[in-house]
């Protein structure tokens, strides 16, 4: 009798895994299919480093101690910002998250967009927001391109961009294959590029770079699409936007091809504990390394105090990024700005 119930927990168990994998790979997004390159197998993407494992995921989640994030954290929506920012005059602004505004040459990009409430494919499950955005929708310029770091829901959120490309309709511009789940929602204007890559838009001048990080939408579609770094060209001076990535070899690679960075926008947050994260987020400190390694003039902070992802405090890395580099001989230009907080770029 007790081999009989044994084995009749054991099918359930495999019924329900068997459910909740079904379930999840109803949100898969198609896949990249091209020819074979150095960081493409015909099949996935890769970088280059080691990707945790499910013993390394299983020991986070069964040891961590993770910050009570606040359930909400009331705040006045930032200024509108300026219709264009034109001539060699730049201005970001930053929004949440990985959302950041820049300006110059008189285009107006937009970053890892995300209005919605969750970061996740369900309404009701999911990283929640505690904060709104710094920005109003409604108080956005006219957004002329759209840059899409990589697949992950809190950096492509399909109901914003839905709403941008109906009220905008930009040019959304992703790493290889990312572009096809656009396609499929039926988001027009949407290109693929592979690192180093180069497009123009309006003038500006827009470059795919490498970056170190994963893509998937679901536990069926690891590495199925690329993600990917920017560099942004215009008359207002060169602008880089990390996206999502963990410290790396990449940044210095970025540098020999685009000396004299005026801006760098780098991830901060999501980053403990370190011996898990460390591969996809980099830290404060790594931040701070980063923005010498590429040269950038300037860096502004994201990546944090929006979504609670890991196990730092809602306003833990930028605290410590602050102390880090106050704590410098020669302090870096290292801005943290308020959420809806514009600025001209020196």
């Amino acid at each position: 009798m007790a081999r009989t119930l044994r084995r009749v927990a054991i099918g359930l168990v495999v019924l329900v895994s068997a459910g909740v994998f079904a379930g999840c790979c109803a949100f898969s997004q198609p896949a990249y299919h091209g020819p074979v390159s150095d960081h493409f197998d015909g099949t996935k993407f890769y970088d280059g480093t080691a990707r945790a494992t499910a013993g390394m995921l299983i020991r986070w989640q069964t040891e961590r101690v993770a910050p009570e994030w606040p359930q909400w954290i009331d705040a006045p929506p930032g200024e509108k910002p300026p219709a264009r920012v034109d001539g060699d005059r730049m201005r970001v602004t930053f929004i949440n998250h990985a959302t950041v505004l820049i300006q110059a040459g008189g285009v107006n990009v937009l970053t890892d967009p995300i209005y919605s409430d969750r970061a996740s494919p369900l309404p009701f499950a999911g990283p929640k927001r505690v904060r709104a955005p710094g920005i109003r929708f409604e108080d956005l310029p006219h957004i002329d391109v759209v840059l899409l770091s990589h697949s992950h829901y809190d950096h492509l959120d399909l109901p914003t961009l839905e709403r941008l490309a109906k009220e905008h309709a930009p040019v959304f511009l992703s790493g290889l294959g990312n572009d096809l789940l656009l396609k499929a929602d039926g988001i027009a204007g949407a290109r693929g590029m592979d690192w180093w890559e180069s497009t123009t838009v309006k003038g500006a001048r827009i470059t795919s770079v490498p970056n170190q990080h994963w893509c998937n939408r679901s536990l069926c579609d690891a590495d199925g699409t690329l993600w990917s770094a920017f560099v942004i060209e215009t008359s207002g001076g060169k602008a880089y936007f990390a996206g999502d990535t963990g410290y790396g070899k990449h940044f210095a690679q970025v540098r020999e091809r685009f000396p004299g960075l005026r801006l760098a926008v780098l991830p901060i947050g999501a980053y403990k504990p370190e011996w898990f994260m460390q591969p996809m987020h980099e830290s404060p400190s790594q931040a701070l390394q980063a923005q010498r390694d590429l040269g950038a003039q300037t860096a502004v902070a994201m990546h944090f105090g929006t979504f609670p992802l890991a196990d730092d405090g809602v306003d833990e890395a930028p605290k410590e990024l602050e102390r880090l580099n106050a704590a410098q001989s020669v302090k870096q230009d290292f801005w943290v700005l308020g959420f809806g907080e514009g600025r001209e770029v020196p």
